[in-house]
Protein backbone atom coordinates (compact mmCIF):
# COMPACT_ATOMS: atom_id res chain seq x y z
CA UNK A 1 0.00 0.00 0.00
CA UNK A 2 1.45 3.37 -1.07
CA UNK A 3 0.15 6.73 1.45
CA UNK A 4 1.03 10.28 0.99
CA UNK A 5 1.85 13.00 3.30
CA UNK A 6 1.76 17.03 2.48
CA UNK A 7 3.24 19.18 5.16
CA UNK A 8 2.69 22.94 4.63
CA UNK A 9 5.23 24.76 6.79
CA UNK A 10 6.92 28.01 7.52
CA UNK A 11 9.02 27.79 4.40
CA UNK A 12 8.24 24.98 2.70
CA UNK A 13 5.67 22.96 1.51
CA UNK A 14 6.58 19.25 1.25
CA UNK A 15 5.10 16.08 -0.68
CA UNK A 16 6.64 12.38 1.22
CA UNK A 17 4.95 9.28 -0.53
CA UNK A 18 5.69 5.87 1.29
CA UNK A 19 5.21 2.31 0.36
CA UNK A 20 3.82 1.07 4.08
CA UNK A 21 3.99 -2.29 4.32
CA UNK A 22 5.17 -4.11 6.82
CA UNK A 23 4.83 -1.49 9.05
CA UNK A 24 7.62 0.55 8.02
CA UNK A 25 7.05 3.86 5.92
CA UNK A 26 9.80 3.47 3.18
CA UNK A 27 10.08 6.64 1.01
CA UNK A 28 9.81 6.40 -3.09
CA UNK A 29 9.40 9.81 -3.65
CA UNK A 30 9.63 13.62 -2.10
CA UNK A 31 9.41 16.80 -3.65
CA UNK A 32 9.25 20.32 -2.46
CA UNK A 33 7.98 23.81 -3.04
CA UNK A 34 9.71 27.02 -1.77
CA UNK A 35 6.92 29.19 -0.53
CA UNK A 36 8.74 31.02 2.62
CA UNK A 37 4.80 31.51 3.84
CA UNK A 38 6.35 32.88 7.08
CA UNK A 39 8.08 35.72 5.02
CA UNK A 40 4.04 36.97 3.91
CA UNK A 41 1.97 37.73 6.66
CA UNK A 42 1.37 40.73 8.00
CA UNK A 43 2.23 41.87 11.85
CA UNK A 44 -0.92 40.31 13.14
CA UNK A 45 -0.06 37.34 11.68
CA UNK A 46 -2.59 37.39 8.40
CA UNK A 47 -1.47 35.44 5.23
CA UNK A 48 -1.28 37.61 2.18
CA UNK A 49 -3.43 36.51 -0.46
CA UNK A 50 -1.21 36.20 -2.62
CA UNK A 51 0.84 33.59 -0.54
CA UNK A 52 -2.42 31.43 -0.07
CA UNK A 53 -2.63 31.56 -3.78
CA UNK A 54 0.40 29.94 -4.29
CA UNK A 55 0.06 27.59 -1.37
CA UNK A 56 -3.43 26.46 -3.03
CA UNK A 57 -1.13 25.69 -6.24
CA UNK A 58 1.57 23.86 -4.21
CA UNK A 59 -1.01 21.33 -2.62
CA UNK A 60 -2.70 20.91 -6.03
CA UNK A 61 0.31 20.03 -7.81
CA UNK A 62 1.69 17.65 -4.70
CA UNK A 63 -1.77 16.10 -5.09
CA UNK A 64 -1.19 15.83 -8.58
CA UNK A 65 1.83 13.85 -8.10
CA UNK A 66 0.34 11.60 -5.52
CA UNK A 67 -2.19 10.55 -7.89
CA UNK A 68 0.93 9.87 -10.80
CA UNK A 69 2.75 7.55 -8.06
CA UNK A 70 -0.47 5.44 -7.60
CA UNK A 71 -0.57 6.94 -3.60
CA UNK A 72 -3.42 7.16 -1.10
CA UNK A 73 -4.16 10.51 0.28
CA UNK A 74 -2.51 12.73 0.84
CA UNK A 75 -2.96 13.41 4.09
CA UNK A 76 -2.13 17.14 4.27
CA UNK A 77 -1.54 19.60 7.33
CA UNK A 78 0.12 22.90 8.29
CA UNK A 79 2.08 24.18 10.97
CA UNK A 80 2.67 27.05 13.09
CA UNK A 81 2.13 29.81 10.55
CA UNK A 82 -1.37 28.54 9.35
CA UNK A 83 -2.21 27.15 12.27
CA UNK A 84 -1.57 30.96 14.22
CA UNK A 85 -3.08 32.70 11.47
CA UNK A 86 -6.17 34.77 11.92
CA UNK A 87 -7.23 33.85 8.77
CA UNK A 88 -6.59 30.39 9.18
CA UNK A 89 -10.18 28.75 8.32
CA UNK A 90 -10.44 30.80 5.12
CA UNK A 91 -6.69 29.52 4.03
CA UNK A 92 -7.67 26.32 4.97
CA UNK A 93 -11.46 26.38 3.06
CA UNK A 94 -9.18 28.04 0.32
CA UNK A 95 -6.96 24.77 -0.63
CA UNK A 96 -9.74 22.25 0.13
CA UNK A 97 -11.89 24.52 -2.70
CA UNK A 98 -8.82 24.55 -5.05
CA UNK A 99 -7.78 21.52 -4.67
CA UNK A 100 -10.58 18.73 -3.42
CA UNK A 101 -7.20 17.93 -0.80
CA UNK A 102 -8.76 18.69 3.29
CA UNK A 103 -5.84 20.16 4.77
CA UNK A 104 -5.74 20.55 8.72
CA UNK A 105 -3.52 22.00 11.76
CA UNK A 106 -2.27 20.25 14.13
CA UNK A 107 -1.79 21.54 17.61
CA UNK A 108 1.66 21.90 18.51
CA UNK A 109 1.91 19.25 21.42
CA UNK A 110 0.38 16.66 18.53
CA UNK A 111 2.84 17.73 16.05
CA UNK A 112 5.18 17.06 19.46
CA UNK A 113 4.07 13.67 19.96
CA UNK A 114 3.97 12.56 16.34
CA UNK A 115 7.61 13.85 16.12
CA UNK A 116 8.86 12.04 19.29
CA UNK A 117 6.69 8.77 17.74
CA UNK A 118 9.11 9.02 14.44
CA UNK A 119 12.50 9.23 16.75
CA UNK A 120 11.15 6.45 19.29
CA UNK A 121 10.51 4.22 16.28
CA UNK A 122 13.68 5.14 14.83
CA UNK A 123 16.09 4.83 17.53
CA UNK A 124 14.21 2.02 18.73
CA UNK A 125 13.64 0.68 22.55
CA UNK A 126 17.57 0.61 23.48
CA UNK A 127 17.27 4.70 23.40
CA UNK A 128 15.83 4.31 27.05
CA UNK A 129 13.80 7.43 28.41
CA UNK A 130 13.98 10.10 25.32
CA UNK A 131 14.29 13.87 25.03
CA UNK A 132 13.18 14.87 21.60
CA UNK A 133 13.98 18.61 20.49
CA UNK A 134 12.72 20.06 16.94
CA UNK A 135 13.08 23.18 15.68
CA UNK A 136 10.65 24.74 12.79
CA UNK A 137 10.29 27.94 11.51
CA UNK A 138 7.38 29.12 14.05
CA UNK A 139 7.61 26.90 17.06
CA UNK A 140 10.37 24.73 19.16
CA UNK A 141 8.24 21.16 20.01
CA UNK A 142 9.72 19.47 23.03
CA UNK A 143 9.13 16.00 24.14
CA UNK A 144 9.83 13.22 26.83
CA UNK A 145 8.99 9.70 27.51
CA UNK A 146 9.74 6.15 27.95
CA UNK A 147 7.05 4.29 25.66
CA UNK A 148 6.34 4.69 22.36
CA UNK A 149 4.23 8.12 22.81
CA UNK A 150 5.29 10.85 25.37
CA UNK A 151 4.72 11.13 28.83
CA UNK A 152 4.80 15.02 27.87
CA UNK A 153 4.77 17.40 25.08
CA UNK A 154 4.85 21.49 24.40
CA UNK A 155 5.54 23.30 21.46
CA UNK A 156 6.92 26.83 22.53
CA UNK A 157 6.84 30.02 20.48
CA UNK A 158 10.98 29.79 19.66
CA UNK A 159 11.08 28.59 15.84
CA UNK A 160 14.14 29.93 13.60
CA UNK A 161 11.91 32.20 11.24
CA UNK A 162 10.08 33.80 13.58
CA UNK A 163 12.66 34.86 16.54
CA UNK A 164 14.65 36.29 13.36
CA UNK A 165 11.89 38.52 12.25
CA UNK A 166 11.22 39.72 16.32
CA UNK A 167 15.13 39.98 17.12
CA UNK A 168 17.83 39.66 14.20
CA UNK A 169 16.09 42.13 11.53
CA UNK A 170 17.87 45.12 12.60
CA UNK A 171 21.32 44.96 11.35
CA UNK A 172 23.13 42.06 9.42
CA UNK A 173 24.73 40.79 11.16
CA UNK A 174 23.16 41.35 14.19
CA UNK A 175 24.96 43.02 17.23
CA UNK A 176 25.49 41.67 21.15
CA UNK A 177 22.61 43.57 22.16
CA UNK A 178 19.91 41.70 19.99
CA UNK A 179 21.80 38.36 20.75
CA UNK A 180 21.38 39.42 24.24
CA UNK A 181 17.79 39.87 24.00
CA UNK A 182 17.03 36.81 22.28
CA UNK A 183 18.64 34.90 24.51
CA UNK A 184 16.74 35.91 27.47
CA UNK A 185 13.18 35.14 25.55
CA UNK A 186 14.46 31.60 25.08
CA UNK A 187 15.57 31.18 28.79
CA UNK A 188 12.43 32.70 29.94
CA UNK A 189 10.28 30.36 27.31
CA UNK A 190 12.37 27.47 27.80
CA UNK A 191 12.33 27.62 31.75
CA UNK A 192 9.56 25.27 33.07
CA UNK A 193 10.17 22.80 30.02
CA UNK A 194 14.05 22.53 30.73
CA UNK A 195 13.69 21.83 34.24
CA UNK A 196 11.28 18.80 33.20
CA UNK A 197 13.51 17.61 31.07
CA UNK A 198 16.87 17.86 33.97
CA UNK A 199 14.42 15.70 36.70
CA UNK A 200 13.72 13.03 34.43
CA UNK A 201 17.18 12.36 33.19
CA UNK A 202 16.93 10.78 29.66
CA UNK A 203 19.05 8.70 28.62
CA UNK A 204 19.26 9.48 25.26
CA UNK A 205 18.40 13.30 23.57
CA UNK A 206 16.83 13.28 19.95
CA UNK A 207 17.20 16.41 17.62
CA UNK A 208 15.29 16.21 14.02
CA UNK A 209 14.12 19.04 11.89
CA UNK A 210 15.98 20.41 8.88
CA UNK A 211 17.42 23.23 11.19
CA UNK A 212 19.17 21.00 13.44
CA UNK A 213 20.12 18.27 10.17
CA UNK A 214 22.30 21.70 8.82
CA UNK A 215 23.56 23.34 12.31
CA UNK A 216 24.75 19.36 13.05
CA UNK A 217 26.69 19.53 9.18
CA UNK A 218 28.26 22.60 10.35
CA UNK A 219 29.19 21.11 13.59
CA UNK A 220 31.15 18.37 11.80
CA UNK A 221 28.20 15.52 11.07
CA UNK A 222 28.63 13.54 8.13
CA UNK A 223 27.07 15.26 4.88
CA UNK A 224 23.28 14.30 4.26
CA UNK A 225 24.49 12.55 0.67
CA UNK A 226 25.81 9.96 2.69
CA UNK A 227 22.42 8.70 3.60
CA UNK A 228 20.05 8.14 6.86
CA UNK A 229 21.51 5.35 8.57
CA UNK A 230 24.86 7.17 8.65
CA UNK A 231 25.46 8.26 12.69
CA UNK A 232 25.21 11.93 13.17
CA UNK A 233 25.42 13.56 16.46
CA UNK A 234 25.39 16.80 17.93
CA UNK A 235 27.64 18.62 21.08
CA UNK A 236 26.17 21.38 22.83
CA UNK A 237 29.78 22.67 22.96
CA UNK A 238 29.87 22.56 19.29
CA UNK A 239 26.46 24.12 19.16
CA UNK A 240 28.35 26.92 21.48
CA UNK A 241 31.00 27.58 18.66
CA UNK A 242 28.89 27.40 15.72
CA UNK A 243 26.39 30.35 17.12
CA UNK A 244 30.18 32.31 17.50
CA UNK A 245 30.89 31.65 13.61
CA UNK A 246 27.43 32.80 12.61
CA UNK A 247 26.90 35.94 14.37
CA UNK A 248 29.74 36.69 13.30
CA UNK A 249 28.81 36.70 9.43
CA UNK A 250 26.13 38.17 7.14
CA UNK A 251 23.48 35.94 6.36
CA UNK A 252 24.88 35.95 2.65
CA UNK A 253 28.31 34.76 4.20
CA UNK A 254 26.79 32.29 6.22
CA UNK A 255 25.23 30.24 3.25
CA UNK A 256 29.11 29.52 2.15
CA UNK A 257 29.52 27.30 5.74
CA UNK A 258 28.94 23.70 5.23
CA UNK A 259 25.80 22.17 5.58
CA UNK A 260 23.96 25.94 5.68
CA UNK A 261 21.74 26.36 3.03
CA UNK A 262 21.49 29.81 1.23
CA UNK A 263 17.27 29.93 1.89
CA UNK A 264 18.01 29.38 5.49
CA UNK A 265 21.10 31.09 5.94
CA UNK A 266 19.44 34.07 7.71
CA UNK A 267 17.17 32.02 10.47
CA UNK A 268 20.26 29.63 10.81
CA UNK A 269 21.45 32.06 13.93
CA UNK A 270 18.71 32.23 15.71
CA UNK A 271 18.49 28.26 15.06
CA UNK A 272 21.82 27.59 16.45
CA UNK A 273 20.71 29.84 19.89
CA UNK A 274 17.67 28.10 20.24
CA UNK A 275 19.11 24.69 20.06
CA UNK A 276 22.46 25.38 22.35
CA UNK A 277 20.24 27.35 25.08
CA UNK A 278 17.62 24.39 24.83
CA UNK A 279 20.74 21.87 25.33
CA UNK A 280 22.06 23.74 27.92
CA UNK A 281 19.07 24.48 30.23
CA UNK A 282 18.33 20.97 29.84
CA UNK A 283 21.51 19.23 30.70
CA UNK A 284 21.96 17.56 27.70
CA UNK A 285 26.08 17.57 26.46
CA UNK A 286 24.73 15.79 22.75
CA UNK A 287 22.10 14.64 21.12
CA UNK A 288 21.46 12.16 18.12
CA UNK A 289 20.63 13.61 15.05
CA UNK A 290 17.40 11.80 13.85
CA UNK A 291 15.80 11.50 10.24
CA UNK A 292 12.61 11.08 10.94
CA UNK A 293 10.15 13.91 12.23
CA UNK A 294 6.57 14.39 11.90
CA UNK A 295 5.61 13.34 8.19
CA UNK A 296 7.30 10.03 9.34
CA UNK A 297 5.02 10.16 12.70
CA UNK A 298 1.79 10.82 10.88
CA UNK A 299 2.44 8.00 8.46
CA UNK A 300 3.26 5.79 11.70
CA UNK A 301 0.51 6.62 13.44
CA UNK A 302 -1.56 5.70 9.95
CA UNK A 303 -0.12 2.17 9.77
CA UNK A 304 -0.39 1.15 13.94
CA UNK A 305 -4.17 2.95 14.48
CA UNK A 306 -5.13 2.63 11.34
CA UNK A 307 -7.18 5.42 8.98
CA UNK A 308 -9.73 6.46 11.47
CA UNK A 309 -7.30 8.75 13.86
CA UNK A 310 -7.12 11.11 10.77
CA UNK A 311 -10.86 11.10 9.82
CA UNK A 312 -10.87 12.14 13.50
CA UNK A 313 -8.22 14.61 12.85
CA UNK A 314 -9.44 16.68 10.25
CA UNK A 315 -13.51 15.84 11.46
CA UNK A 316 -13.50 19.82 12.76
CA UNK A 317 -11.60 21.33 10.15
CA UNK A 318 -14.15 22.39 7.36
CA UNK A 319 -13.46 24.38 4.22
CA UNK A 320 -16.73 25.40 4.62
CA UNK A 321 -17.57 27.09 8.41
CA UNK A 322 -14.99 28.34 10.75
CA UNK A 323 -13.46 25.88 12.87
CA UNK A 324 -11.51 25.39 15.89
CA UNK A 325 -7.87 23.62 15.08
CA UNK A 326 -7.89 19.80 14.90
CA UNK A 327 -6.96 17.34 18.04
CA UNK A 328 -5.23 13.99 16.86
CA UNK A 329 -6.15 11.45 19.67
CA UNK A 330 -3.41 10.40 20.95
CA UNK A 331 -4.02 7.10 22.19
CA UNK A 332 -1.64 4.59 24.68
CA UNK A 333 -1.64 1.07 23.27
CA UNK A 334 -3.09 -1.80 24.46
CA UNK A 335 -1.09 -3.52 27.32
Amino acid sequence: MRVSVVDAGSNTVRLMIADVEGGVPLPVHTVKWKLRLSEHVGPDGTIADEAVERLVKAVAAAGATARRWHAAGPLAFATTVVRGAPNRDEVLRRVASGTGIRMCTLPGETEAELTFLAARRWLGWNAGPLALLDIGGGSLDVAFGRGRLPDFAASLPLGASRLTAEYLGAQDPPGPGELKELRRRIRHELRDVASRIRWERPRTAAVSSRTFQQLARLCGAAPGRYGPFVERELACEDLREAVRTLAALPAAERAQLPGISAPRAAQSLAGAVVGHTALKLMGLRRAVVCPWAIREGVLLRYIEDGADWWTDATKTTTPTTPSPPATLRIATPPA
